[in-house]
């Protein structure tokens, strides 16, 4: 079975969009578009391999550089630090239930909005006691400052 350039140019294209799903970046997608490019004008008109690679570099990178910041504006979103913020604020001032006790040279966890948190204390904390939620304590997000109610 032979397969004309133009399959290959479409089958290699198919290959980079695989890739692109795998590796973040957002550059492969580009090169996906130039070898659909490429098997496009092969399919139209007869080209050596050198012309066909010459389409294929040409069209990539144009798109690259001309689409790449635009469609990173586009697809990217807002990033995940902001929302943790935000849901880490909402936190502070609630009461908790301690899940796990905490020690004064161990955090314990306590449940707080339906989510299980890392806690720590100045004081011992028993199992099954409420808190007051004061500070986040870590820069992760994870771990709370808690007192007794």
């Amino acid at each position: 079975m032979i397969l004309s350039s133009s399959l290959i140019w479409f089958l290699v294209g198919v290959a980079f969009l695989i890739a692109e799903l795998a590796v973040p970046g957002f550059i492969l997608i580009f090169f996906t578009a130039g070898c659909w490019i490429v098997a496009l004008v092969t399919w139209l008109f007869d080209f050596d391999l050198t012309s066909q690679i010459l389409v294929f570099l040409v069209s990539s990178l144009t798109l690259l550089f001309t689409l790449r910041k635009y469609s990173l504006k586009i697809f990217k979103g807002e990033t995940q630090d902001s929302i943790d913020d935000h849901d880490t604020d909402s936190k502070i001032g609630k009461t908790a239930i301690v899940t796990k006790t905490i020690t004064l040279n161990m955090p314990g966890e306590i449940k707080v909005m339906g989510s299980f948190w890392r806690a720590v204390a100045e004081v011992e904390i028993k199992e099954g006691q409420s808190v007051l939620i004061e500070s986040q304590e870590s820069k992760d997000g994870l771990t709370f400052k808690v007192k007794p109610v």
